[in-house]
């Protein structure tokens, strides 16, 4: 596998150029930039114009992600958003960085003007980016599930399971999360924690997640679920556990803290405090840039009832657990779980056909999502104890 070298040693697997905007009010402006680009320049941004520092923090280790070349940050002039706190870190990191404000280049049409030409300077540079050589060891791989249905526990999710013991095995970096979908699991999240200090806030999280849920008057237990099968959220749980495999816990960690060693980490999604900014994650796709916040290079995405969604920055891995949805969505689905069902495969089959999807997608091989053009992206506000270069812990 081949990965473009970045200043801090961290290696992607894709060299995208990003345009970010900073408050609802630039959307437009940077989208109008990005488009003129097709989708080899993506999107990304946010869209609350009061400050918060877990939305600046998850920008910052975007921006810096190893899949990212360069960035255009789109201004509109009067948000809280540090844009030049921004630009400082990406460039920093090693990375080209521009800003637009809308305000002083004299509206939207001189904007989008300035910026395409800023954009096409900036991609002229990171072409210029070096090559070498990636194993296992660099990789970091996340996993979430949506649109589940009574076949995700028995096929796509131990399959995925079985697909992190082997890239544990082989020193790479594996995170998981939706501590929402887990409760009911505490006690055997917590037998996993590589001390019992972890063990414990593994434990914590899922009680803190499912008070959070029963405050708000809602759990991640949707209609979906139920017409495809399942019955109740321990149910839904037992599978989603699935997910992570067997190996030790290493540590928990919050969205966009980087794990230090290779391993098995657990991400926490739900807000510390009390509970009062509405849904832990309003959409799947929010939890997916958390744990690309987070290093992850691809994510690994379970899907029984099926799903369309791909994401900004990290290549989306289709695995789909139920032969009927794959034949209905072929084109949206990159590995057939399913065909443990309907043709007798074993997980192990199932699991080397995922290794095998990673290694081609590592090798800049586009994923079914990406050849379509999905760019979804979502980020919202939240607080937790833990953001920042340091955690409390």
């Amino acid at each position: 596998m081949q990965g473009y070298v970045r200043k801090d040693g961290r290696k992607g697997i894709r060299n995208v150029t990003l345009v970010v905007y900073l408050v609802e009010c630039a959307h437009h402006v940077a989208s109008r930039i990005a488009t003129s680009f097709g989708d080899s320049v993506q999107l990304i941004g946010f869209s609350g114009c009061a400050p918060n520092d877990y939305a600046e923090h998850i920008m910052r280790q975007l921006c810096s992600h190893p899949n990212v070349g360069g960035v255009l940050i789109v201004s509109l002039g009067c948000e809280n958003f540090q844009r030049n706190a921004l630009r400082q870190h990406i460039i920093d990191s090693g990375r080209p960085a521009e800003i637009i404000v809308i305000q002083e280049e004299g509206g939207t049409k001189k904007s989008i003007e300035k910026g395409i030409a800023a954009v096409s300077h900036i991609i002229s540079q990171t072409a210029k980016t070096k090559k070498a050589e990636i194993s296992w060891s660099d990789l970091v791989i996340g996993t979430v599930c949506g649109g589940s249905d009574a076949t995700s526990g028995i096929t796509a999710n131990p399959s995925v399971g079985s697909t992190f013991d082997y890239l544990v095995d082989h020193e790479a970096t594996c995170i998981f999360e939706e501590p929402g979908e887990l409760v009911g699991c505490e006690n055997m999240l917590r037998q996993r924690g590589r001390t019992p200090e972890v063990g414990q806030q593994l434990y914590d999280c899922i009680l803190k997640a499912d008070a959070y849920y029963k405050k708000m008057g809602h759990d991640s237990f949707s209609a979906g679920n139920a017409v495809g099968g399942l019955t109740t959220i321990e149910e839904k749980s037992a599978g989603s556990y699935c997910k992570n495999g067997s190996r030790t816990i290493e540590a928990l960690i919050c969205p966009g803290e980087i794990p230090g060693k290779p391993g098995l980490y657990m991400m926490d999604v739900v807000p510390d405090g009390e509970a009062r900014w509405g849904f832990p994650n309003i959409n799947d796709n929010a939890e997916i840039m958390e744990m690309i916040a987070c290093g992850c290079h691809i994510i690994l995405y379970t899907t029984g009832r099926g799903s369309v969604a791909g994401s900004s920055i990290s290549p989306i891995i289709k695995v789909c657990a139920n032969p009927v949805t794959y034949r209905n969505m072929e084109d949206d689905m990159d590995v057939n779980a399913g065909r443990i069902i309907s043709e007798g495969v074993t997980l192990t089959d199932i699991r080397n056909d995922i290794l095998e999807c990673i290694q081609q997608t590592a090798n800049g091989i586009p994923t079914k999502s990406e050849r379509l053009g999905h760019q979804e992206y979502s980020l919202g506000y939240k607080s937790f104890n833990c953001i920042g270069p340091t955690t409390t812990r």
